[in-house]
Formats: structure tokens, sequence, C-alpha cells
């Protein structure tokens, strides 16, 4: 056995001195941030981005100080949401992040480089590595709720990111194929793993609604989001349909002017955090 060097962030062990907390990263010293909400899937292309936006807009119009974190280093689509071009900017102090029309900050890779499309072909550590300096590095002004947009799956920056940020809890958006309710049930077990309440579901694709009739369609299969929320006592649920409106605002980088009040319940959950 080796000798212990009191440096937990390198240490396997559980020894009984080992601070839960000690893995915390601090942010940025001009930062004051005041809850982070994680935005995560099991699985990619279920609109995770898409939700993060809409909560983000959701807040700031009810008078809150919002922030965007881009977690999803290797697929960054929050600047094409929003329709930023602006490049983030760098100060002795530290990089400043964009923002949007309506105020909101956004800190993502995509506003790093020299080009939109470049690939951003990074290991591992690298990319966990981004998103603390996301966190340490980036100045971030007077947030009340900075929401981060997590890359699918429970691999290694989902990992650093419940290890080095407080996140105050998690928001899980799912789809509504019976494979997806298996994948959600990973990710609620990883947030219990790492003692981060499950604030909400969010089923996107949930329906089609008929413009002419209303009638409700579900075109990706019947809905099981409600008994996968019972069954782990998450009370807050909400189900997206497939808006062709929402999608264009998406496409033309106007995220801000979307309509719609599918969020309402989760945005209060969150606000009475």
């Amino acid at each position: 056995m080796s000798e212990c060097t009191h440096d937990c962030s390198s240490c396997s062990q559980n020894c009984s001195s080992r601070d839960p907390k000690s893995l915390l990263e601090k942010p940025h010293e001009l930062s004051k941030i005041k809850k982070v909400i994680g935005v995560v899937s099991g699985k990619g292309g279920v609109g995770k981005s898409l939700i993060t936006s809409l909560l983000a807009v959701s807040m700031k119009r009810r008078g809150f100080s919002t922030a965007i974190l881009d977690a999803d280093i290797t697929g960054p689509s929050i600047p094409k949401a929003f329709g930023l071009k602006c490049r983030a900017e760098g100060t002795e102090q530290g990089i400043l992040p964009c923002t949007t029309k309506t105020g909101i900050e956004v800190m993502s890779v995509n506003l790093l480089l020299e080009n939109e499309t470049d690939p951003v072909v990074w290991r591992g550590p690298v990319i966990a590595g981004t998103v603390k300096q996301f966190w340490t590095d980036v100045i971030w002004n007077d947030v009340d709720f900075m929401f981060v947009d997590m890359p699918p799956g429970t691999g290694d920056v989902p990992l650093t990111v419940f290890q080095s940020i407080p996140v105050d809890g998690i928001v899980i958006v799912a789809s509504p194929q019976e494979l997806v309710g298996m994948i959600v049930e990973k990710a609620v077990k990883m947030a219990s793993l790492m003692n981060i309440p499950v604030l909400g579901f969010v089923e996107n694709m949930s329906y089609f609604e008929c413009p002419d009739c209303k009638k409700r369609h579900s075109i990706f299969g019947d809905s099981h989001i409600d008994e996968i929320a019972k069954e782990h006592s998450v009370d807050t649920v909400a189900k997206l349909p497939i808006n062709n409106k929402l999608a264009a605002a998406v496409d033309a980088g106007a995220i801000e002017l979307f309509e719609g009040d599918w969020l309402e319940k989760l945005a209060d959950k969150i606000e009475n955090l």
C-alpha cells in the first residue's frame, strides 16, 4: 500500500478523512453564480440543447439573470440556437462570455474556434479540462441560474461536471422510445450515485398535434415518461410536441422568440430551488 500524500484529487482510496466536496472547483473570483442546473440525456439526438436553451430563455423572461455553460464540447449547438456569431474575448483577468440579444451569457467552444464548423478532435481528458476552464476561467456576471448543457451519456464529461461544479439539480431529457426509457434510468442512477436531485423529466418529440383537427398523434410511440417518473419519485414531467415553428426558430438563431408554455411547471420548480 502506497503512503498517503493527502492529495485526494489523485487518490482512488475511500478513506475516512476524504472530503466528498474536495474535488469541487472554485469559479472565477469575479464570478457570482447562485444556482447551477445540469441538463442531461442518456443518449444523443433527443433535444437536450434545445431544452437547455428553452429553460434559460424561460428563466430570463421571469426576470432572472441566466447563463449557459455549453459542456457538449464535441457537439456544441447552443450558439446556433441563439444566433451568436461573436467570439469570446479574454483579458488578463479571464475569459468573457458572449451575450445573447436578451442578455443571456453563453460560453461554448464554438465561440473560440476560428470557424464554427471546425471539428473538435480532442481526447477525453482535454475535453474534461476545457469544461473545468469554462467554470474556473470564465468571468460570469451575477448569475441567478446557470444551465449546463451536458454531452449525452454517463462518461468523462458528465462525471467531471458533477465532481467539479456544485450542481444543484439536473433535468433529464428523453424521447418516447422504449429503449430511451432504459437509458433514462441510467441517467437517474448516475445522479443518485453523485447525490444530485432530479428536478424533472422532459420528453421531447412527445407527440404531433394536427393543426386542423387538433388531434394528437404519437409519432415515435406511446409515452412511458410518466411511469418512469413515478417509479423514481420525480413529480415534474414536461412533454414537448414536434413543432415546426420551434425548429425553425432554432435554425434561424431566434430561440429567444419562441412561444410555448410546455416548460412552465419545470421553470416553477427551478425558481423555487
